[in-house]
């Protein structure tokens, strides 16, 4: 059987987190699921500005810590500009029949934001933190990726920086498409963030976390220290929340099971269908 070769890019800096942990969870699980041969290594994008080659069949970028602003001009994220370029211009060239798709996961949605230039980049007022509904708009409905999911559906948010205001000449001129957004608070005067784009037809991302897993984030959370920092920094109620929308079925553990699986499906659909 054919190998499929899968690229995790880690632009988590060394810090801890359970982003990968799910990626590489998510990974062997849907390998196992369709019965293939893969493979998957690990580049460490922040610290040792690793990128990987274009001898892979599909790519995830991760979530990450910081500000995605602060990282201009830095050896990193040139790498990684240069990287999305490469991929990009590979997946362009009507002589390659092998394209490469690319998921870009919260930290990396944002930088891929500010590659494309499709969206206000800005610090939000307050940290987004928690099970949240997201809404799907026409062209969300019609997005394969997100195949099976509700509307609303709900996800795991954790992050201090948005996407807001996209520029919709920009996303015309190169076929771009906003999937989903925010959940609507008519009661503050703020933007609703882009929760969600198709940047063409083989890179899609998404602000929030969609690897994040119910059962892995309860036990998380539930740790005495845990739960102590979130209390301290969100509130008793916050933590109760979050516990609650971990808890329900319909919620995070069905968009855990249905996007980035479908995305993978999707990128590998020839090895799928047709295994050598």
């Amino acid at each position: 059987m054919e190998m499929v070769r899968i690229a995790i890019l880690d632009l988590y800096e060394g810090q801890p987190n359970q982003g990968m942990r799910c990626i590489r969870e998510i990974i062997n699980a849907w390998g196992e699921f369709h019965g293939l041969n893969l493979s998957w290594d690990e580049f460490d994008v922040r610290q040792k500005i690793e990128l990987p080659d274009l001898s892979y069949d599909i790519y995830l970028s991760s979530g990450g810590p910081g500000s995605p602003l602060e990282s201009e001009g830095q050896p990193w994220e040139i790498a990684y500009f240069n990287w999305i370029g490469e991929v990009l211009a590979h997946n362009e060239n009507p002589l390659n029949e092998d394209k490469k798709h690319v998921f870009f996961i919260c930290h990396s949605f944002q930088m891929a934001c500010r590659y494309f230039g499709i969206g206000k980049v800005t610090r939000r007022k307050s940290t987004a933190f928690g099970v949240f509904p997201v809404h799907v708009l026409n062209e969300g409905q019609q997005e394969p990726v997100f195949h099976g999911l509700k509307d609303p559906f709900y996800v795991v948010d954790s992050r201090d920086w948005q996407v807001i205001d996209p520029d919709f000449d920009q996303l015309k001129s190169m076929g771009a498409q906003v999937l989903c957004i925010e959940k609507y608070r008519p009661h503050v005067p703020y933007s609703q963030a882009v929760m969600g784009l198709r940047f063409n037809p083989w890179m899609i991302g998404t602000q929030f976390h969609p690897e994040a897993d119910a059962l892995g984030m309860r036990m998380y959370l539930q740790q005495a220290d845990k739960k102590q920092n979130v209390v301290e920094n969100h509130g008793l109620e916050k933590w109760e929340s979050m516990i609650e929308g971990l808890s329900a079925p319909d919620k995070i553990m069905w968009t855990y099971s249905h996007i980035v699986p479908n995305f993978l499906t999707i990128a590998a659909h020839r090895r799928i269908l047709q295994p050598m």
